[in-house]
């Protein structure tokens, strides 16, 4: 899934709008797989110069970037989060942990051939899904609306939830990033 879908739909499952500090959990929960893609291909782009196609092309699948993504993709690490912040009763580590999770239980079946070792440490294998939330040679054309829809609900979700408008505002930015990214990965893939 797209980032700020994850965004939307972490916060919508795991925010409280009368606790700032689990809504921020949320947030950074729901961030925080994706988080190292944008460090390393920012860095990668805007200051090392690397152009695109090999960024995505070959730097991405490099030992030392699926290493990173191995690592803050891992169904197991994740899980180790969440029990610690279970055994300690932390409510924002909990949130930290379920958002995160949810992150990559979405992805896992969303992914063909750019996904990720989700059981490292124990496992390097990597499932292909028949399925891309991006790429329309594998079922994105259905794929990415579904996801719209999911997101346009779980915008209404946050509605109802925060009535101020800060938190409606972000609610209606990330969606309309959710809408440009699914609009531009069907149009170029």
């Amino acid at each position: 899934m797209n980032t700020p879908a994850h965004l939307i739909l972490g916060l919508a499952a795991f925010s409280n709008a009368k606790q700032r500090k689990v809504t921020a959990a949320a947030a950074a929960g729901a961030l925080f797989p994706d988080l190292s893609l944008y460090v390393m291909a920012g860095v990668s782009l805007a200051i090392l110069q690397i152009p695109p196609d090999i960024v995505f092309g070959q730097v991405y699948f490099s030992e030392a970037w699926q290493t990173v993504f191995a690592i803050d993709n891992s169904f197991l690490l994740w899980g180790l989060v969440l029990a610690f912040a279970l055994w300690w009763k932390a409510r924002a580590g909990i949130t930290f942990a379920g958002a995160g999770l949810l992150h990559i239980a979405l992805d896992f079946p969303l992914h063909h051939d750019d996904g990720r070792p989700h059981f490292w440490p124990a496992s390097d294998w990597i499932f292909e899904s028949p399925l891309s939330y991006w790429d329309s040679a594998h079922h994105a054309a259905w794929i990415a609306p579904l996801e719209g829809l999911l997101v346009l609900c779980c915008v209404v979700v946050l509605f109802r939830k925060f009535r101020h408008w800060p938190m409606r505002l972000a609610a209606l930015v990330l969606f309309a990033m959710e809408f440009m990214v699914i609009r531009s990965w069907l149009l170029f893939f």
